[in-house]
This record gives C-alpha cells, structure tokens and sequence, in this order.
C-alpha cells in the first residue's frame, strides 16, 4: 500500500513548478489526473530532446498520471472538470493570477461544488501583492530574490543557478503545504487555499544570507565555491580539475592541517585561529592551500580527506554524476517502459521509506491516452465521448 493512495488530485498546470509537484505526490501513492489544454496539450510537448515523438522533458516530469486533453474554453469541457473536481481531494493550478477566474474555476467556484477541495495555486509572484499580476519564471524569480546578485565568481557578474530551482523549490513548497493541509482534511473534512510563490519559496532558502543581513547589516555578495561563514569549506584547484574542501569546524580544520596539507604550524597562525579568523583571511587561506593541492591530483585529494577524517569530494560533470557507482546504487536512475518511447531512463526517488516507499509505477502519458478511460469512470457513454471528439472538446 502506497502512502498517499487515497488521495485524489486534478493537475491542470504546465512545465516545472506545478507538474514536479503532482509528479512526487504521484511517487507517493497519489491518483493525478493531469489535464491538458486542447489541442497542444503542456508545453513542455515542445522541448525536445524527443524519442519516438515524444518530449522528454515531458516524460521525465509527468510519470505516475493519467492524461487527459480537454478544451476548458467550451462550456462542456469546463463540466467535465467539474466533474472530475467533485470527487478530488487536491486540484492544483499554475495559471498567472486572475486566469482561474475567467475560466470559471477559482478556488471559490471549486468549493462550492466540493467544500473539501484543498486548492493549490502556483505563481511567480503569488495571488496578492504589487507584482501579483506580473508572469513570472524561474529566472525573474532568481533575480528578485536576490539569489542571483550572490551566485558566481567575486568578481564576475551575477549568475544564474544552474537549475531551475526556484521553480523546483515552489514545487517542493506545494508539497508539503498540500500535506499539510490533507492531514487537516482527513481530521476535519475541511479544505482549504495554499498560494504559493516562485519568487518566496527561493528566498525562504537564504538562511545564512538572511542572519548575515538582520544581525550585521551585510549584503550577500558573489563568493564562487565558497562558503559565507565557514573556512576553508570551497572548491581548491588541483593539478588535474578542483577538489571540495569542508573543514567547516574547528576538528576538521586542525584535521586537516595536520593530516592533509601537514601544516600544523596553520592551527596557531593568527590569521587562522577561529574560523571567524579564516573567514577574515579566506584569500590568503585558498592561496596557501591551492600552492599545496596544484602539486596532486584530485583522487589524491579525496583519500587524503577521507583518510583524516575530512569532508571533501570531486566537482563531477553531470554525466559523471549519473554513472556514478553511488548514485546507481541508490536507485537514482531508474528505467521506464513507455507506449512510445519504449524504454527510458529517469531519475529514481530521492527519500526511501521503509514501509511506504514511492515508486515510478506509470510512465508519463501520451498526449490525451486516458481520456477516454476518464470519461467512463466519469459515467459518459460511447456516445458522448464520440460527440465531444467531434465537437473539439476532448
């Protein structure tokens, strides 16, 4: 028995932040029904790489759904969503603000017919505010957050992260605020409206960056590897790439002096002496150790760390990463068979439960494959279905 089995969600967004959402509540147990516009369906359809036809980007974000296309612009296609909201436990949407409204399927609306229905709307700058109104993607959030002005080199210009973790992390923010919001149900029947933003779910990650600027005044600039308040916890070059280096407390770093770089004159140098110290004089500190480490290689540098006990590891390349003999036995990677497609591979579930472990147990669906499957558990007849088809509807 899965963990969430009971729970019954209707997903009527697109691309990452909304669909990674369902995809881990669907991991977990949950029924998705992910609805898609007609007659092009999620636009994630459109970025390739493609096998068979079929985007992969859409595959790797939307497995453990059934899929059906519908054209909520017609009055019969908003009924069948009706339809399929009675009975939901959870319907999440990912429209910019104001849209829900004028499609006649606002949270109000939606209670109305189900007063248990926990609503969960995405945006990139939530339902309310100055800038609500405003579309917002990963990458404006990560600029208004202030996340980007401190990622890259110190004297470089702001970066971009890597992924899109702001769209990542309001998925993330939707999950566990629509469980929340479940284990509410289940005790009191009640339902309830979770907005979530882009924009305030990255921000809510800037930890250290928040205590630097409430207790000190300081604002966060570019620091490359490093990290704001420990030393040496960086990337070092090396004479074949980079290393990490974590000696983020005072064992580690006298650990590391004498039994990685055999310095242990450092551990009484002034310069160094707390890690306030260090981080004072982290310049001359990476100096230092990079005139050690560019004499070896990073494997070298790795088992000298592990050795004494200090935290540290190689900076892999993404290909790297996935063939990994770590990450492999994890289950990180995983293989699907899809009806188009044929098999694939997809990245495996992070958390493993001992008792109620998710599972990839459906491959994405194609576009429109279980609508019709849908409409007869929703009690329509051959016929109805045959008449929506033609009327462009389904």
């Amino acid at each position: 028995m899965k963990a969430l089995h009971k729970m019954k969600i209707v997903d009527v967004t697109q691309v990452m932040a909304g669909p990674y959402c369902t995809m881990v509540l669907g991991d977990l147990g949950a029924e998705v029904i992910k609805v898609e516009k007609y007659p092009k369906g999620d636009d994630t359809r459109d970025m390739g790489p493609y096998v068979n036809g079929e985007s992969y980007c859409y595959m790797m974000i939307n497995r453990n759904k059934k899929g059906i296309r519908l054209n909520l612009k017609k009055e019969q296609g908003k009924e069948i969503l009706l339809k399929l909201v009675e009975t939901a436990d959870v319907f999440v949407e990912n429209f910019r603000p104001g849209v829900t409204k004028k499609l006649g399927i606002d949270y109000d609306t939606l209670r109305k017919i189900n007063p248990g229905l926990i609503y969960c709307s995405i945006s990139g700058y939530g339902q309310t505010g100055p800038y609500s109104h405003k579309g917002g993607f990963d990458i404006m959030a990560q600029g208004m957050s202030g996340i980007m002005s401190m990622t890259g080199e110190k004297d470089g210009g702001p970066c971009k992260v890597g992924i899109a973790i702001h769209d990542i992390a309001a998925s993330m923010t939707a999950v566990y605020n629509i469980l929340a919001a479940y284990i509410h149900k289940l005790e009191t029947g009640q339902g309830q409206y979770i907005d979530v933003s882009l924009v305030e779910s990255g921000l809510a990650w800037t930890i250290w960056e928040a205590a630097a600027y409430f207790g000190a005044g300081e604002v966060p600039q570019r620091t490359g590897t490093r990290h704001r308040v420990s030393a040496p916890y960086q990337g070092i070059k090396t004479k074949d790439g980079y290393v990490l280096v974590g000696a983020a407390n005072q064992r580690t770093w006298e650990n590391f002096c004498k039994l990685v770089v055999n310095k242990p004159e450092w551990i009484e140098d002034p310069r160094f002496v707390t890690n306030q110290d260090r981080q004072k004089h982290v310049d001359e500190l990476e100096k230092l150790i990079e005139e050690i480490f560019v004499n070896e290689t990073t494997e070298y540098w790795v088992t000298k760390m592990e050795q004494a006990g200090v935290p540290g590891g190689p900076i892999l390349t993404y290909d790297q990463t996935l063939n990994n003999e770590h990450i492999l036995s994890r289950n990180m990677v995983e293989e699907v068979e899809h009806p188009v497609a044929g098999t694939i591979k997809m990245l495996g579930i992070p958390a493993k439960l001992s008792g109620t472990p998710g599972t990839i147990h459906r491959p994405a669906p194609t576009l429109g494959q279980h609508t019709e499957e849908v409409l007869k558990e929703l009690n329509f007849s051959g016929e109805e279905i045959a008449r929506l088809k033609k009327d462009e509807v389904i």
